[in-house]
């Protein structure tokens, strides 16, 4: 069984992430490896763990994690074999408590996959070009397909200080689930790979 996380990458309190994470969740709870029992999706927002600006003693290489809250969120990744990024774009960029949250592990990351969904202004292209750079060197795989939401065709906004409703293109949902594919197929492969490693350990 295979098991993918849905990464809420925004902690504010009012977020479009959110609502595009659960509609993510909703095809994805769709896709023929759920549906054959080959596979598991789960939502985990960052806003739940509640994590501070870095503050372990070592860099997470060495695996040392001292305070609670890091051994808390180790496990929570530890748990999965891939992951869907999904994000906003700040200022051309990934949001920081997401650059943070994948700062504090390193371990916990390698020989994964992971797939994205953006939205934005433009697209939140610009922030999964940074989260690629970001996620290789913590060992994860990124998968070609990716998802981009439009802030103006994508999301149905009636309040503009509320997250309003996520409500993509046609074509949005055929996207999600080709990425979808590529991402279980690659989690697949790299939980070979680790399984692999333990033994020769």
């Amino acid at each position: 069984m295979i098991r993918i996380g849905i990464v809420v990458g925004s902690t504010r309190s009012v977020r479009r992430t959110e609502v595009a994470a659960r509609w993510v969740a909703e095809v994805a709870n769709r896709h023929p490896a759920v549906v054959a029992g080959d596979a598991t999706f789960e939502v985990v927002d960052l806003a739940e763990h509640g994590l501070p600006l870095l503050d372990e003693d070592l860099p997470a290489l060495f695996g040392a994690y001292r305070n609670t809250h890091t051994k808390r969120w180790a496990a929570v990744v530890g748990s999965f074999d891939g992951f869907v990024f999904v994000t906003p774009e700040y200022n051309h960029s990934m949001p920081a408590a997401l650059k943070n949250a994948i700062d504090y592990l390193f371990a916990e990351w390698n020989d994964k996959a992971a797939g994205f969904v953006s939205h934005g202004v433009h697209g939140g292209v610009r922030a999964v070009e940074h989260l690629r750079l970001a996620l290789a060197e913590v060992k994860v795989a990124t998968v070609r397909s990716q998802v981009a939401l439009s802030a103006f065709t994508d999301f149905v906004i009636t309040d503009p200080v509320q997250p309003g409703e996520c409500s993509p293109g046609e074509h949005q949902e055929s996207t999600l689930n080709e990425m979808l594919d590529e991402l279980v197929a690659w989690s697949r492969a790299l939980k070979a790979v680790r399984e692999s490693s333990l033994q020769s350990a």
